[in-house]
């Protein structure tokens, strides 16, 4: 591409929203979503098991104040990262979102690893829902077959994301909601117990005092959070790949990431301030993050005497587990279908129905997320746990994508001579939000199992099951850049053209 200096003016940029726009007849895919979708779904997709079940053990461990401190830090990353997206997404909504923007502004090698490794990620976690509903319906029927609660589940999500894309929105915007809901009750009554309003004797701050609190084992304590809150976290950037179907990305895009991050900090820390307020940390029941019986939800319901506490928040894990398929469904076909449009994977699955669904990226996916999840059943489920730890750093993997398309991209922007002003959302705190992003995911990632290393000999079989992605990705990144024989793209080269379909 050859460099010229050129400075665009309000028109060019209005010529530029309309060539976005146009992405809907160019693509296949259908721009159904709207600015309501794009919020909930960025925001429910972070809210799920993750915080309604191993909040307690994350206070637990660290106690009150090491979680909170956890929980803040990543959340600050989280912050850097979506605005780091938005600035992307809205300047060039595609949904094959880090993919498309890996391939443009570093290498088509790197496009390649990132997009594979999302959607095996998604994939996998789609099998893992699928055996978390068996626990939840078990519950209430636990005299009846694992299969026919999977199996159901699994033809709920694939009909939800196989009729139209505002199906799919629809769906996860209520599922999302629910979450929300929960949460909001849950601080008020929280903040009611504190203070004796409600459920008896008034806790106070006195919790924060018991033991060692608030920080309970020391700075190893919460770097051992610090990972847990990290897998919290994800599914945010869940907004990357519905900007390529949203109504008006230039639009939708920065008001989702102005109104969620907030709110999920708002959600996430307040409720771990609630809990370890409420419940002390040296709880037993706290330690176990797989038992809707002792979430930490179900405990502070109960002390405040809500009949048929357990069931409803079994119920509201039930929506928190179809929410998590349901998105993971939708971002699998959407990166499927996008590798196949960029020539990254089989032609067969770059095409769309009439209403602009990709179903042949669908099936697939629906079919490697019953088989991993079939794996659970035979052999003592080793096989499907290596696949779910072979998947655990992925989303970190693709957040250490963002963090490095986008300073990639804002620095090829301004060496071809275009104005910062004319982006449709400018990412603040530039170039210092995505180098500190890129430096805490690579933190947590290279920390996910210190103790292997730390406690005694080295527990080879311990780190190898904690760190396999990491070889996974790398071989798919340099086996692709082998054969392919790919380079590094030059900033002045960087297509940054809207879409290239």
């Amino acid at each position: 591409m050859e460099h010229t200096e050129v400075r665009r003016t309000k028109a060019a940029s209005g010529r530029l929203g309309n060539a976005i726009i146009a992405t809907k007849q160019k693509t296949g895919l259908k721009r159904k979503l709207q600015a309501r979708h794009i919020t909930m779904i960025s925001l429910g997709g972070t809210i799920g098991t993750g915080l309604f079940l191993a909040s307690g053990n994350a206070v637990h461990s660290a106690g009150p104040g090491g979680a909170l401190l956890a929980y803040g830090l990543v959340g600050i990353m989280v912050f850097f990262l979506m605005t780091s997206l938005a600035e992307l997404a809205s300047y060039m909504p595609v949904a094959g979102s880090f993919s498309v923007y890996s391939s443009r502004f570093v290498d088509e090698s790197l496009g390649f690893a990132m997009g594979w490794n999302y959607w095996y990620s998604w994939a996998v976690t789609i099998a893992a829902e699928l055996s978390a509903v068996v626990l939840v319906m078990k519950y209430w029927f636990p005299h009846t077959p694992s299969l026919l609660w999977s199996g159901l589940t699994l033809a709920i999500l694939f009909l939800l994301n196989v009729l139209s894309v505002k199906s799919f929105g629809e769906s996860e915007y209520w599922f999302s909601l629910i979450k929300v809901v929960t949460i909001i009750i849950f601080i008020a009554v929280g903040i009611l117990m504190i203070f004796g309003i409600m459920g008896g004797e008034a806790p106070g701050f006195k919790n924060f005092t018991v033991g060692d609190a608030p920080v309970h084992g020391g700075l190893m304590s919460v770097l051992g959070i610090f990972m847990a809150a990290g897998f919290s976290f994800q599914g945010t950037e869940l907004l990357g790949v519905t900007a390529g179907e949203s109504k008006d990305p230039k639009k939708h895009v920065p008001k989702a990431i102005k109104q969620v991050f907030w709110r999920i900090l708002l959600f996430y820390i307040l409720t771990i301030a609630i809990i370890g307020l409420i419940i002390p940390y040296t709880t037993p029941e706290l330690a176990t993050s797989d038992d809707i019986t002792v979430s930490p939800f179900t405990l502070v319901f109960e002390k405040v005497g809500f009949a048929f506490a357990t069931s409803v928040m079994n119920a509201i894990i039930l929506t928190a587990i179809l929410s998590a398929g349901n998105s993971g469904m939708y971002a699998c076909a959407r990166m499927l279908w996008n590798m196949a449009k960029e020539g990254q994977a089989p032609k067969v699955f770059g095409k769309v129905t009439k209403s602009g669904i990709p179903l042949n990226a669908l099936i697939l996916t629906a079919l490697v997320g019953c088989l991993a999840f079939l794996s659970s059943l035979f052999g003592d489920g080793v096989v499907y746990t290596w696949l779910l730890n072979a998947a655990g750093l992925s989303g970190f993997i693709a957040w250490i994508g963002i963090a490095v398309s986008h300073y990639r991209f804002r620095k090829a922007y301004v060496a071809q001579g275009r104005s910062l002003e004319d982006l449709p959302y400018r990412a603040k705190w530039f170039p210092f939000g995505p180098i500190f992003a890129f430096a805490l995911c690579a933190f947590i990632i290279i920390g996910q199992n210190y103790s292997a290393f730390t406690e005694g000999p080295i527990d080879w079989k311990g780190m190898l099951v904690s760190y396999i992605s990491l070889p996974l990705f790398f071989i798919l990144w340099f086996g692709y850049k082998f054969i392919k024989k790919t380079k590094v793209v030059k900033l002045a080269d960087c297509d940054l053209s809207p879409t290239k379909h």
